[in-house]
């Protein structure tokens, strides 16, 4: 027992230590895309949509197929009958029993089934495209988070290099001071420098915690998770990207939001079809086999005929075909058919609409990704600019030929040269990711 005891707590330290590994492991951009597509609500709910749109598909393959019924029943009656030798009223209690089997098909409607079932074909195709629409939509505010979070962490890495050399700012103006080289003025400056680096510090470091939190939001994984990215070697801004024309032609050859609004035509299409069908006769051919029994249960003055004896001399076959001719439905049928039009007219009305929104807005990504490409080549240069002048501010301050004021000047402008290059570098690669994913090429870092 002792043994047994040790085992299972061996056992349950290592279930427990394996779940802590795997939540506290760095999640990689693929492996939140794979996260999401896997758990996430909307899309899990898109795809039962779809499985909701197969069945209705193999419902309607099914109207090919004979429907067969079958019906059982038996009446008991109790009732007073003359047929007695004396003429006198007779009570009697009968039993009758039948048994029918049914069966009926469709064999011309104007082609009605078959259009039916081409249209719950593209329903289904069209709620298939629905999920693939919806995991582009998270995809690209996945890519945005992530890269969100690693702006944010390659910017603490600046700012707690400057608090670094703040401090040891500090500690040599302090030396200064106790020697006598510099006033109390310039030793507070630099002070005063140091409690506004580690400030913006603790604002990075809070900005980092959102920007993980919003991006476990949009993944919808628990409170309970500790969770953290992978953080590539390098994110580098591409230096050529595709032409405009190029990714507005693949967008709108090969995305879902395209693919849906032309099968939203061909819907409606074969809605006008059917709905023309209303006006057409139909041919349905109907069969049938049955039997029945009657049995006098009380005061029975005939001789008995037994149940399988009754039940093979009444068994009979009945096989016909119906024709079905509409003359006057009340205007329901014409209704159907001018709103089938209405319809169809709307969907070709909703396809030109997605085309255009996606054509413009495969433009507006191809702007915001020249103009952040610009941005960062600018930011770059203001960078290269700074990082020289405070290189030189620092040789001058070492050799006592400017003060502390105008050093922490050349240092400011530094700081925020390097912020603005890290955000327009992070803007240019987010920009540019979101525009070549009109193309077709995935994601990755």
């Amino acid at each position: 027992m002792r043994y047994l005891l040790l085992l299972s707590a061996f056992v349950v330290c290592k279930c427990m230590h394996a779940q802590v590994s795997d939540s506290a492991r760095k999640w990689s951009i693929e492996d939140c895309f794979r996260y999401a597509a896997d758990h996430n609500i909307q899309v899990n709910s898109l795809r039962l949509d779809e499985q909701f749109t197969e069945q209705d598909l193999e419902a309607a393959k099914g109207v090919k197929i004979p429907g067969l019924s079958a019906s059982v029943n038996n009446i008991f009656e109790n009732s007073n009958t003359n047929t007695a030798r004396d003429g006198n009223a007779l009570k009697q209690l009968t039993s009758n029993g039948n048994y029918t089997l049914n069966s009926s098909i469709v064999l011309w409607n104007n082609n009605y089934i078959n259009n039916n079932i081409r249209q719950r074909d593209l329903l289904t195709q069209s709620a298939g495209l629905s999920v693939q629409q919806s995991l582009n939509n998270i995809t690209l505010s996945i890519t945005q988070a992530y890269l969100d979070i690693l702006f944010s962490k390659e910017n603490l890495k600046y700012i707690t290099d400057l608090v670094n050399s703040s401090e040891a700012r500090v500690k040599q103006g302090q030396q200064f001071y106790d020697a006598g080289s510099i006033a109390k003025k310039e030793l507070l400056q630099l002070q005063a420098q140091l409690a506004s680096d580690k400030y913006l510090l603790v604002q990075t470091q809070n900005a980092i915690r959102q920007n993980v939190l919003a991006l476990k939001q949009i993944l919808q994984l628990p409170t309970d998770i500790i969770f953290d990215i992978v953080t590539p070697p390098s994110v580098e801004v591409a230096e050529e990207m595709p032409s405009l024309y190029d990714v507005q032609q693949a967008a709108l050859l090969n995305f879902p939001e395209i693919k849906i609004g032309k099968l939203g035509v061909n819907i409606a299409e074969l809605d006008i079809v059917k709905a023309r069908a209303s006006f057409k006769p139909a041919l349905t051919a109907t069969g049938s086999l049955g039997t029945g029994y009657n049995d006098v249960i009380t005061n029975s003055i005939s001789p008995k005929t037994g149940y399988f004896t009754q039940v093979g001399h009444n068994f009979y076959q009945r096989l016909g075909v119906t024709l079905s001719i509409p003359i006057f439905s009340n205007r329901i049928n014409k209704t159907n058919l001018a709103k089938a039009n209405i319809q169809y007219k709307q969907a070709y009305l909703n396809l030109k609409n997605n085309q255009l929104v996606l054509s413009q807005t495969v433009e507006r990504a191809y702007l915001n990704a020249v103009n952040a490409k610009q941005a960062y080549e600018a930011a770059n240069q203001q960078l290269l600019a700074a990082t020289e002048s405070y290189r030189i501010a620092n040789e001058q301050s070492k050799l006592g030929a400017i003060n502390a004021y105008d050093l922490l000047q050349q240092r400011n402008q530094y700081v925020q040269a390097v912020q603005q290059f890290t955000q327009a570098k992070y803007s240019a690669v987010l920009q540019q990711k979101v525009y070549e994913f009109y193309i077709g090429k995935p994601v990755s870092l």
